[in-house]
């Protein structure tokens, strides 16, 4: 079984819909999923439409081999929910951007590393209408012994007590 450092590295965004009564007055983050684990990123307070953020998150990869099975790439993607953040009413939905990573991974498991350079990702709203773009790179590190060697720390500051 491979394991391995999926990051992902969250550049900007252009084009968001503003969904604030004072138009230009959202404050866009994004919410980063990848097969159970969560990051989220920080508040663009002010930058309206066109955020940047310039953030790198990292998820471990504990069945990187799985990827390399045709079937079971669309499995491994990477959700960008973009959120405007609101400080007296429930955050409102700006969008959805979906990474396919089956395909980095794969390679990463048979080269040792592999990555996506940075490109942009059409952002869909509730209704699948187009919502701007989100840019982003990902790159995935194969490393069978990551959790051993103590990086565990970096995926919510705790280690596993027991080995795989």
């Amino acid at each position: 079984m491979g394991k391995g450092i999926l990051e992902l590295q969250l550049v900007d965004a252009k084009g968001l819909q503003d969904t604030d009564l004072i138009a230009g007055k959202i404050d866009p983050y994004v919410v980063i999923q990848y097969r159970g684990q969560e990051h989220k990123s920080k508040i663009a307070r002010g930058q309206g439409s066109n955020p940047t953020w310039n953030e790198t998150f990292r998820f471990l990869v504990r069945s990187a081999a799985a990827a390399a099975a045709d079937g079971q790439r669309q499995q491994h993607k990477v959700t960008l929910r973009i959120m405007d953040h609101d400080t007296f009413t429930a955050d409102d939905f700006l969008g959805e951007a979906t990474i396919y990573v089956g395909d980095v991974i794969a390679r990463g498991v048979e080269e040792g590393a592999a990555e996506l350079q940075t490109t942009k990702y059409r952002v869909v709203l509730a209704d699948q209408r187009y919502g701007g773009e989100i840019r982003a790179s990902v790159t995935f590190t194969n490393n069978k012994e990551t959790e051993e060697e103590g990086t565990a720390e970096e995926y919510g500051g705790w280690k596993h007590s027991f080995s795989s």
